[in-house]
């Protein structure tokens, strides 16, 4: 069975070099009777498509992709329209390098297409400033022109932004304004960074924040939250809003006040310096209590486990600032047994009646990896073999993150070696089949195992 070569392209370049296409196998060729090698044929054939699929799509579904391809099932198709079809996944700006392939589909006369793709990274996420359209319409706006549009995730590529300001721009345009619109990666919050579209002309930035209505929280403390995100960041007021909502928020609900709010917030010029001075009310509202923690099932490991590690104490003041704390713990739980890519949120059930909280965490454990190959470079044979033998985890069992450097620690307590060098744990993790490569580099000169003493598996 023939198989046409990947066709690969780089998103800069643009560059592809394609072999011939060639007639996809039929069931009426009879498999008792080897055929004669024939002809290749003229360049153009074209045969239906009976299936498609998508390699390496992280951020967007393979539906997604297909759509941008331009390609279906069933449509008759060649090396014109795959190409084609490539070039449109380059031209979008999504993605950093597009292949494709295509092969006969067993027992029919057509053929299986498959394109392998790597997104542009990092991405980020996308809002809306000061453009006088409802951040709804403008969302439905991205959507229906382009399928890969999320609000949650978008590549700062120049094709993407610049397609989208052109249709912002025209939208704009329809409803009677001249506004002319930019976006750019600025922050977002903390070390946050997102994609925001806004006007092209100067907005003036914050120069100073002051705050009013404050008795929980020290001024001193609100004032270094919001400087390091705010001071000299060209002004909206939602943009202004959200940072409050990253930057301040957390403060309080670290004490328990999950009302708190923001609902005065007023500009005037600053005096000493150029641009605005911000003044914001805060309506603390009252203190909050966490009536229960508990783990959302399913989950992997089992949740009095998990909520044992996390160690959060409950019937007192809530503090999602040590809830935070707690969940880093137990996603270390999650870790050590085997789920590498685990992540862990929260969702809140709030009782104003009695100023309390409850508080669910919802699990995610991702794939089970699993240990692969343990290979040891610096030692000699006997060496290597102590080591070998001595390591826990065997291949094919759920892998723990952080027993290679344990296991490399242990040895150095245990005296296992004479002359023993520096050490350390190299990992390989292997998202395809869900395995962990394992590499124990040991510098300098072989040690070599004390006589008379075998060292136990750790």
């Amino acid at each position: 069975m023939w198989r046409l070569a990947f066709l690969l392209v780089a998103a800069l370049t643009g560059f592809a070099q394609a072999p011939a296409p060639h007639r996809p196998a039929s069931s009426k060729d009879s498999p008792k009777t080897a055929a004669p090698k024939a002809p290749s044929p003229a360049p153009g054939s074209k045969w239906p498509i009976v299936k498609l699929a998508v390699e390496g799509n992280r951020h967007y579904t393979s539906q997604q992709v297909l759509a941008l391809a331009g390609l279906k099932v069933g449509q008759v198709a060649g090396k014109e329209e795959f190409d084609a079809a490539r070039d449109r996944l380059v031209a979008s700006g999504f993605f950093e390098m597009v292949a494709y392939s295509f092969e006969p589909a067993p027992g029919q006369d057509g053929e299986i297409g498959a394109f392998q793709v790597t997104e542009v990274e990092p991405t980020y996420p996308v809002r809306f400033e000061a453009l006088g359209v409802r951040t709804a319409e403008l969302e439905a706006l991205l959507l229906a022109r382009d399928p890969l549009f999320s609000t949650a995730s978008e590549p700062p590529s120049k094709p993407v932004l610049d397609r989208y300001v052109g249709w912002i721009q025209e939208l704009l345009a329809s409803k009677g304004s001249a506004e002319k619109v930019v976006a750019r990666v600025d922050a977002a919050g903390g070390d946050k960074l997102g994609i925001v579209f806004r006007p092209a002309r100067n907005l003036p930035v914050v120069a100073q924040v002051t705050f009013d209505g404050n008795r929980a929280v020290p001024l001193n403390s609100l004032r270094d939250a919001i400087s390091g995100v705010a001071v000299g960041v060209p002004y909206t007021e939602e943009h202004f809003r959200e940072l409050l909502n990253t930057g301040v928020r957390p403060l309080y609900e670290a004490r328990g006040r999950l009302r708190v709010t923001f609902n005065n917030i007023r500009t005037e010029p600053a005096k000493d310096v150029q641009g605005l001075h911000v003044f914001v009310t805060v309506e603390e509202g009252d203190s909050y209590q966490l009536s229960k923690l508990e783990i959302a099932r399913p989950s992997p490991v089992r949740p009095e486990d998990l909520l044992k590690a996390g160690d959060v104490p409950t019937s007192e003041a809530v503090n999602f600032d040590r809830i935070g704390e707690g969940l880093e713990r137990m996603r270390k739980i999650l870790l050590h047994a085997g789920y590498m890519q685990a992540k862990l949120t929260t969702s809140r059930a709030i009782d104003d009646a009695k100023k309390e909280v409850a508080v669910t965490v919802n699990v995610d454990p991702g794939p089970l990896f699993l240990m692969g190959k343990l290979t040891i470079t610096g030692l000699d044979l006997d060496g290597e073999a102590e080591m070998q033998r001595i390591w826990a985890i065997k291949e094919g069992k759920p892998f723990n993150a952080d027993y290679p450097q344990l296991f490399l620690n242990s040895v150095h307590e245990r005296g296992l070696f004479d002359n023993l060098g520096n050490t350390k744990p190299e990992t390989k993790i292997n998202d395809q089949d869900h395995t962990v490569d394992v590499t124990l580099v040991f510098a300098g000169a072989p040690p070599q195992p004390k006589q008379g003493r075998r060292g136990r598996s750790f």
